[in-house]
């Protein structure tokens, strides 16, 4: 029988998450038509018929920083008690990304406290950025700092950047605006050597690694170039390597072949994005793993992600 997928890359809303969402003004998120809804039942049907036995739930855009720390806090510590419910009341069928207030240092390492601690979290959820504060922005230091003392697992995912009024014309930023801001806070991590620093980090690229794939070797000639002083340039396409990669968005025929060329197999991991991409989709989206060829001898995509999943997340192969 083959094994049921490992969802990365699946979020859940709540009712209270959407009001208070809409009420910071994010009435069309990301300019997207309507909010999804979303219920633990109609999830787990999807993942019955598309053969996912597990889905690691997240936040998805715009996160829980909306511009008053309380408030972000507030919401982190709601959600993440939400998630952990589901995931209890669900053994075996759900895990749970948490989310933190950043740019709040000091809320956000509370969070990943509670969140590990209390909570058992798998790991984080962070946007690329928050109020046009990126990744590699160093007030951030001290969060990563502490995910990498825990060795966490890191679950980037795309928002919309602060230009986005001018620079996605008009169209649902999802669509391109997505895929240049999760580069961009790659990029960010690399050029300010948050990657080097924090080498117990277990960070996972969703949408197979966005842009990255193509700019891997422009990044790294510019690296070589612009490093401050007579500092030596690190191998960005080395530490583009040890990253993990979701599989999540039309992944065939163009994006997997691409992201092969940077990354191993052993680093690909699925992701539905459910409930954010629609059922039906999402079904398509996991057939379309059945019909590929595996680029390892002897597996499946279906094997090779899941085996993926549990050297990542070794509480799901318990």
């Amino acid at each position: 029988m083959a094994p049921g997928l490992i969802d990365v890359h699946a979020h859940f809303v709540t009712d209270s998450y959407v009001r208070q969402a809409r009420a910071a003004g994010h009435e069309l998120p990301d300019g997207v038509p309507a909010w999804p809804t979303w219920s633990a039942r109609t999830h787990l049907e999807l993942m019955d018929r598309a053969g996912i036995e597990t889905a690691i739930l997240s936040v998805s855009s715009p996160g829980v920083y909306f511009g008053d720390a309380d408030a972000a806090r507030a919401l982190a510590r709601e959600v993440n008690e939400d998630g952990a419910r589901i995931v209890a009341e669900h053994p075996g069928r759900f895990g749970l990304f948490a989310s933190l207030p950043v740019p709040d240092v000091e809320g956000a390492l509370a969070e990943i406290a509670y969140a590990f601690d209390v909570l058992g979290a798998d790991g984080v959820v962070l946007e690329t950025n928050t109020h046009g504060v990126y990744l590699g922005d160093p007030r951030l230091e001290p969060v990563f700092a502490e995910l990498d003392r825990r060795a966490a697992v890191v679950f980037l995912h795309p928002t919309s950047p602060v230009c986005w009024e001018r620079s996605a014309l008009g169209r649902p930023r999802p669509m391109v605006e997505f895929v240049f801001d999760t580069a961009r806070t790659v990029t960010d991590l690399l050029f300010a050597g948050t990657l080097n620093r924090c080498p117990d980090l277990k960070v996972i690229v969703p949408h197979c690694g966005g842009a990255l794939p193509v700019l891997a070797d422009r990044i790294n000639g510019f690296m070589r170039l612009f490093m401050p002083g007579d500092q030596e340039a690190p191998d960005a396409v080395a530490q583009l390597r040890r990253l993990h990669y979701d599989l999540a968005g039309p992944a065939f025929p163009r994006q997997v072949p691409a992201l092969l060329r940077l990354a191993a197999p052993e680093r690909l991991l699925y992701g539905s994005d459910y409930c954010w991409t629609p059922a039906p989709a999402a079904e398509a989206h996991a057939a379309s793993f059945d019909t590929r060829p595996s680029p390892v001898d002897g597996t499946t995509w279906r094997s090779l992600t899941t085996a993926n999943a549990h050297a990542l997340l070794p509480r799901l192969a318990r």
